[in-house]
Protein backbone atom coordinates (compact mmCIF):
# COMPACT_ATOMS: atom_id res chain seq x y z
CA UNK A 1 0.00 0.00 0.00
CA UNK A 2 1.49 3.32 -0.74
CA UNK A 3 0.03 6.59 0.49
CA UNK A 4 0.47 8.75 -2.51
CA UNK A 5 -0.28 13.05 -2.07
CA UNK A 6 -1.71 15.02 -5.11
CA UNK A 7 -1.45 18.40 -6.01
CA UNK A 8 -3.27 19.90 -8.46
CA UNK A 9 -4.53 18.55 -11.95
CA UNK A 10 -3.05 16.89 -14.82
CA UNK A 11 -2.38 19.97 -17.81
CA UNK A 12 -3.05 18.21 -21.01
CA UNK A 13 -0.25 15.76 -22.42
CA UNK A 14 2.31 17.01 -19.66
CA UNK A 15 3.55 14.53 -17.35
CA UNK A 16 3.06 15.00 -13.65
CA UNK A 17 6.25 15.45 -11.95
CA UNK A 18 6.33 12.20 -9.27
CA UNK A 19 8.54 12.41 -6.06
CA UNK A 20 9.91 9.70 -4.02
CA UNK A 21 11.82 10.63 -1.06
CA UNK A 22 14.81 9.27 1.12
CA UNK A 23 14.67 6.85 4.13
CA UNK A 24 14.78 8.47 6.94
CA UNK A 25 11.94 10.80 5.75
CA UNK A 26 8.75 10.63 4.29
CA UNK A 27 7.15 13.26 1.36
CA UNK A 28 6.63 16.22 3.74
CA UNK A 29 9.70 15.99 5.24
CA UNK A 30 11.86 15.20 2.39
CA UNK A 31 9.94 18.00 -0.40
CA UNK A 32 7.43 19.98 1.61
CA UNK A 33 9.63 23.45 2.09
CA UNK A 34 11.12 22.83 -1.33
CA UNK A 35 7.66 22.50 -2.88
CA UNK A 36 6.13 25.80 -1.07
CA UNK A 37 9.08 27.71 -1.79
CA UNK A 38 7.43 30.93 -4.68
CA UNK A 39 9.89 30.24 -7.17
CA UNK A 40 9.14 26.37 -7.24
CA UNK A 41 4.94 27.28 -7.26
CA UNK A 42 5.61 29.17 -10.52
CA UNK A 43 7.15 26.12 -12.30
CA UNK A 44 4.51 23.48 -10.56
CA UNK A 45 1.36 25.55 -11.73
CA UNK A 46 2.37 24.26 -15.36
CA UNK A 47 1.79 20.48 -13.85
CA UNK A 48 0.04 17.94 -11.20
CA UNK A 49 2.95 16.69 -8.32
CA UNK A 50 2.14 13.15 -7.23
CA UNK A 51 3.96 12.56 -3.81
CA UNK A 52 4.80 9.14 -2.94
CA UNK A 53 5.60 7.91 0.77
CA UNK A 54 7.12 4.32 0.50
CA UNK A 55 4.88 2.08 2.71
CA UNK A 56 4.16 3.06 6.21
CA UNK A 57 6.52 6.28 6.02
CA UNK A 58 4.14 8.24 6.20
CA UNK A 59 3.18 10.64 9.05
CA UNK A 60 0.18 8.52 11.27
CA UNK A 61 0.68 5.02 9.48
CA UNK A 62 0.08 2.51 11.52
CA UNK A 63 2.91 0.03 12.71
CA UNK A 64 3.13 -3.35 10.31
CA UNK A 65 2.65 -6.67 11.96
CA UNK A 66 5.40 -8.55 13.17
CA UNK A 67 6.64 -10.47 10.53
CA UNK A 68 5.34 -8.21 7.72
CA UNK A 69 7.82 -8.36 4.75
CA UNK A 70 8.88 -5.50 3.71
CA UNK A 71 9.08 -4.96 -0.63
CA UNK A 72 12.42 -5.09 -1.92
CA UNK A 73 13.50 -1.84 -3.64
CA UNK A 74 13.01 -3.44 -7.17
CA UNK A 75 9.68 -4.42 -5.62
CA UNK A 76 8.91 -0.27 -4.75
CA UNK A 77 9.49 0.64 -8.34
CA UNK A 78 7.55 -2.05 -9.68
CA UNK A 79 4.13 -0.62 -7.30
CA UNK A 80 4.83 2.45 -9.43
CA UNK A 81 3.10 2.05 -12.99
CA UNK A 82 0.09 1.34 -10.34
CA UNK A 83 0.12 5.04 -9.80
CA UNK A 84 0.76 6.05 -12.89
CA UNK A 85 -2.31 4.04 -13.84
CA UNK A 86 -4.93 5.17 -11.15
CA UNK A 87 -4.18 8.75 -11.65
CA UNK A 88 -4.25 8.22 -15.46
CA UNK A 89 -0.45 9.78 -16.18
CA UNK A 90 0.44 9.52 -19.30
CA UNK A 91 4.05 9.87 -18.09
CA UNK A 92 6.09 11.27 -14.98
CA UNK A 93 9.16 13.27 -14.32
CA UNK A 94 10.60 12.24 -11.41
CA UNK A 95 12.30 13.86 -8.88
CA UNK A 96 14.29 10.95 -5.96
CA UNK A 97 16.80 12.01 -3.39
CA UNK A 98 18.88 8.65 -1.70
CA UNK A 99 16.89 5.31 -1.49
CA UNK A 100 14.07 7.16 -3.56
CA UNK A 101 16.41 8.39 -6.49
CA UNK A 102 17.20 4.40 -6.42
CA UNK A 103 13.64 3.63 -6.99
CA UNK A 104 13.36 5.92 -9.39
CA UNK A 105 16.51 4.95 -11.06
CA UNK A 106 15.24 1.45 -11.17
CA UNK A 107 11.70 2.15 -11.96
CA UNK A 108 12.80 4.15 -15.66
CA UNK A 109 15.18 0.67 -16.43
CA UNK A 110 11.70 -1.10 -16.00
CA UNK A 111 9.14 0.72 -17.31
CA UNK A 112 11.18 3.70 -20.19
CA UNK A 113 7.97 4.63 -21.77
CA UNK A 114 6.39 6.10 -18.38
CA UNK A 115 9.31 8.43 -17.26
CA UNK A 116 9.94 11.46 -19.77
CA UNK A 117 13.19 12.63 -17.51
CA UNK A 118 14.46 12.28 -13.54
CA UNK A 119 16.00 14.08 -11.37
CA UNK A 120 18.44 12.24 -9.09
CA UNK A 121 19.93 13.65 -5.94
CA UNK A 122 22.58 12.19 -3.76
CA UNK A 123 21.71 8.68 -5.78
CA UNK A 124 24.41 5.63 -4.89
CA UNK A 125 23.20 2.95 -7.56
CA UNK A 126 25.94 0.65 -5.62
CA UNK A 127 24.59 -2.45 -3.02
CA UNK A 128 26.59 -2.53 0.19
CA UNK A 129 29.17 -5.07 0.33
CA UNK A 130 29.94 -7.25 3.25
CA UNK A 131 31.79 -4.85 5.18
CA UNK A 132 29.68 -1.77 4.90
CA UNK A 133 26.25 -3.74 5.89
CA UNK A 134 28.22 -5.32 9.03
CA UNK A 135 29.25 -1.96 9.76
CA UNK A 136 25.29 -0.95 9.53
CA UNK A 137 24.13 -4.04 11.46
CA UNK A 138 26.56 -3.09 13.93
CA UNK A 139 25.51 0.24 14.48
CA UNK A 140 22.23 -0.67 14.78
CA UNK A 141 23.11 -2.74 17.43
CA UNK A 142 24.19 0.01 19.02
CA UNK A 143 22.69 3.33 18.37
CA UNK A 144 19.00 4.29 18.21
CA UNK A 145 17.64 4.29 15.05
CA UNK A 146 17.48 7.97 14.36
CA UNK A 147 21.19 7.61 14.89
CA UNK A 148 21.57 5.30 12.98
CA UNK A 149 20.06 6.76 9.37
CA UNK A 150 21.46 10.36 10.52
CA UNK A 151 24.68 9.57 8.89
CA UNK A 152 23.17 8.70 5.72
CA UNK A 153 21.53 11.90 5.20
CA UNK A 154 24.49 14.16 6.69
CA UNK A 155 28.01 14.15 5.99
CA UNK A 156 30.07 13.96 8.83
CA UNK A 157 31.33 17.62 8.76
CA UNK A 158 27.56 18.34 9.11
CA UNK A 159 26.61 15.79 12.13
CA UNK A 160 29.88 17.50 13.92
CA UNK A 161 28.75 20.86 13.04
CA UNK A 162 25.40 21.40 12.59
CA UNK A 163 23.97 20.29 16.14
CA UNK A 164 20.87 22.58 15.88
CA UNK A 165 20.04 21.27 12.72
CA UNK A 166 21.15 17.30 13.51
CA UNK A 167 19.02 17.73 16.34
CA UNK A 168 15.92 18.60 14.65
CA UNK A 169 16.14 16.11 12.14
CA UNK A 170 16.76 13.35 14.96
CA UNK A 171 12.90 14.57 16.96
CA UNK A 172 11.26 14.54 13.31
CA UNK A 173 12.63 11.12 12.10
CA UNK A 174 12.18 9.83 16.16
CA UNK A 175 8.45 11.57 16.05
CA UNK A 176 7.06 11.34 12.89
CA UNK A 177 8.02 8.20 11.46
CA UNK A 178 6.86 4.74 12.78
CA UNK A 179 10.06 3.33 14.08
CA UNK A 180 9.37 -0.21 13.57
CA UNK A 181 7.86 0.64 9.96
CA UNK A 182 11.33 2.37 9.05
CA UNK A 183 13.47 -0.13 10.70
CA UNK A 184 12.10 -2.33 7.97
CA UNK A 185 12.45 0.43 4.95
CA UNK A 186 15.94 0.91 6.34
CA UNK A 187 16.76 -2.62 6.00
CA UNK A 188 15.53 -3.30 2.95
CA UNK A 189 17.41 -0.11 1.53
CA UNK A 190 20.63 -1.85 3.14
CA UNK A 191 19.79 -4.88 1.02
CA UNK A 192 19.67 -3.11 -2.27
CA UNK A 193 21.49 -4.76 -5.26
CA UNK A 194 23.63 -3.19 -7.40
CA UNK A 195 21.37 -0.59 -10.35
CA UNK A 196 22.11 -3.34 -13.63
CA UNK A 197 22.90 -0.54 -16.34
CA UNK A 198 26.12 0.37 -17.89
CA UNK A 199 27.17 3.13 -20.51
CA UNK A 200 26.37 1.86 -23.85
CA UNK A 201 29.52 0.53 -25.28
CA UNK A 202 31.31 -0.32 -22.07
CA UNK A 203 29.57 -3.94 -21.51
CA UNK A 204 27.86 -6.75 -24.02
CA UNK A 205 24.09 -5.80 -23.92
CA UNK A 206 24.27 -2.76 -22.03
CA UNK A 207 21.30 -1.09 -20.42
CA UNK A 208 21.20 2.27 -19.12
CA UNK A 209 18.62 5.08 -18.58
CA UNK A 210 17.20 6.10 -21.81
CA UNK A 211 14.96 9.64 -20.77
CA UNK A 212 17.28 12.95 -20.00
CA UNK A 213 18.50 12.92 -16.65
CA UNK A 214 19.84 15.54 -13.97
CA UNK A 215 22.35 13.84 -11.83
CA UNK A 216 22.63 16.37 -8.52
CA UNK A 217 24.99 15.66 -5.30
CA UNK A 218 24.93 18.21 -2.44
CA UNK A 219 28.12 20.03 -0.91
CA UNK A 220 29.95 17.26 0.88
CA UNK A 221 27.23 14.54 0.51
CA UNK A 222 27.78 11.32 1.78
CA UNK A 223 27.10 9.55 -1.00
CA UNK A 224 29.24 11.67 -3.81
CA UNK A 225 30.99 8.63 -5.10
CA UNK A 226 27.93 6.93 -5.85
CA UNK A 227 26.42 9.68 -7.90
CA UNK A 228 29.83 9.77 -9.78
CA UNK A 229 29.66 6.03 -10.08
CA UNK A 230 25.69 6.31 -11.41
CA UNK A 231 27.11 9.49 -14.00
CA UNK A 232 29.78 6.81 -15.73
CA UNK A 233 27.19 4.74 -15.89
CA UNK A 234 24.67 6.93 -18.03
CA UNK A 235 24.31 8.35 -21.51
CA UNK A 236 26.49 11.38 -21.40
CA UNK A 237 24.32 12.42 -23.91
CA UNK A 238 21.54 13.48 -22.26
CA UNK A 239 22.85 13.70 -18.55
CA UNK A 240 23.45 16.40 -16.60
CA UNK A 241 25.87 15.90 -13.73
CA UNK A 242 25.76 19.08 -10.99
CA UNK A 243 27.74 19.36 -7.67
CA UNK A 244 25.35 22.67 -6.71
CA UNK A 245 24.05 24.01 -3.19
CA UNK A 246 20.51 22.75 -3.08
CA UNK A 247 19.13 26.65 -3.36
CA UNK A 248 19.72 26.42 -6.39
CA UNK A 249 17.88 23.56 -7.37
CA UNK A 250 14.99 25.22 -8.66
CA UNK A 251 17.01 27.16 -10.94
CA UNK A 252 18.76 24.09 -12.10
CA UNK A 253 14.98 21.88 -12.20
CA UNK A 254 13.50 24.92 -14.45
CA UNK A 255 16.50 24.29 -17.30
CA UNK A 256 15.82 20.96 -16.99
CA UNK A 257 12.02 21.13 -17.58
CA UNK A 258 12.88 23.64 -20.09
CA UNK A 259 15.23 21.29 -21.86
CA UNK A 260 12.72 19.10 -22.12
CA UNK A 261 9.96 21.09 -23.78
CA UNK A 262 8.11 21.97 -20.87
CA UNK A 263 7.55 26.20 -19.72
CA UNK A 264 8.99 29.24 -20.87
CA UNK A 265 9.49 32.24 -19.72
CA UNK A 266 9.06 31.72 -16.14
CA UNK A 267 9.67 35.08 -13.90
CA UNK A 268 11.29 33.79 -11.04
CA UNK A 269 10.36 35.91 -7.84
CA UNK A 270 14.73 35.68 -6.31
CA UNK A 271 17.01 34.06 -8.98
CA UNK A 272 19.32 32.90 -7.55
CA UNK A 273 18.29 31.99 -4.29
CA UNK A 274 20.31 32.71 -1.26
CA UNK A 275 22.74 29.79 0.05
CA UNK A 276 20.82 28.14 2.70
CA UNK A 277 22.49 25.68 5.36
CA UNK A 278 20.53 22.24 4.63
CA UNK A 279 21.69 18.37 4.75
CA UNK A 280 23.24 17.10 2.01
CA UNK A 281 20.79 14.70 1.24
CA UNK A 282 17.61 16.66 1.46
CA UNK A 283 15.85 19.62 0.24
CA UNK A 284 13.31 20.30 3.36
CA UNK A 285 15.07 23.67 4.17
CA UNK A 286 15.37 25.37 1.02
CA UNK A 287 12.26 27.43 1.96
CA UNK A 288 9.39 27.70 4.85
CA UNK A 289 5.78 27.54 3.25
CA UNK A 290 4.11 30.87 4.29
CA UNK A 291 0.18 29.46 3.28
CA UNK A 292 -1.69 26.46 3.16
CA UNK A 293 -4.75 25.37 2.16
CA UNK A 294 -7.03 22.48 3.25
CA UNK A 295 -6.75 19.11 2.24
CA UNK A 296 -8.97 16.58 1.30
CA UNK A 297 -8.49 12.75 1.89
CA UNK A 298 -9.82 9.64 0.55
CA UNK A 299 -8.36 6.04 0.30
CA UNK A 300 -8.34 3.56 -2.31
CA UNK A 301 -8.34 0.09 -2.36
CA UNK A 302 -7.02 -1.75 -5.60
CA UNK A 303 -8.84 0.30 -8.03
CA UNK A 304 -11.90 1.12 -6.50
CA UNK A 305 -12.13 4.14 -4.05
CA UNK A 306 -13.76 4.73 -0.67
CA UNK A 307 -14.22 7.70 1.72
CA UNK A 308 -11.92 8.75 4.33
CA UNK A 309 -11.73 10.27 7.76
CA UNK A 310 -8.95 11.69 7.78
CA UNK A 311 -7.60 14.90 6.22
CA UNK A 312 -4.82 16.80 6.02
CA UNK A 313 -4.51 20.88 6.05
CA UNK A 314 -0.70 21.53 5.76
CA UNK A 315 -0.24 20.00 2.43
CA UNK A 316 -1.26 22.39 -0.57
CA UNK A 317 -0.67 26.10 -1.20
CA UNK A 318 -3.54 27.76 -3.48
CA UNK A 319 -4.75 24.56 -4.67
CA UNK A 320 -6.46 21.63 -3.64
CA UNK A 321 -4.32 18.67 -2.34
CA UNK A 322 -5.28 14.91 -2.48
CA UNK A 323 -4.23 12.54 0.09
CA UNK A 324 -5.06 8.93 -1.34
CA UNK A 325 -3.69 5.36 -0.50
CA UNK A 326 -3.27 3.08 -3.71
CA UNK A 327 -3.10 -0.59 -3.02
CA UNK A 328 -0.29 -2.08 -5.35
Amino acid sequence: MLHVVIRGAPKGNKPAILTYHDVGLNHKLCFNSFFHNEDMQEITKHFVVCHVDAPGQQIGASQFPQGYQYPTMDQLAGMLPSVVQHFGFKSIVGIGVGAGAYILAKFALIFPDLVEGLVLLNIDPNGKGWIDWAATKLSGLTSALPDTVLPHLFSQEELMSNTELVQSYRQQINNTINQFNLQLFWNMYNSRRDLEMNRSGTVINAKTIKCPVMLVVGDNAPAEEGVVECNSKLDPTNTTFLKVSPAKLTEAFKYFLQGMGYIYNLNFLSLPLSLIPVPSASMTRLARSRTASLTSASSIDGSRSRACTHSDSTEGVGQVTHTMEVSC
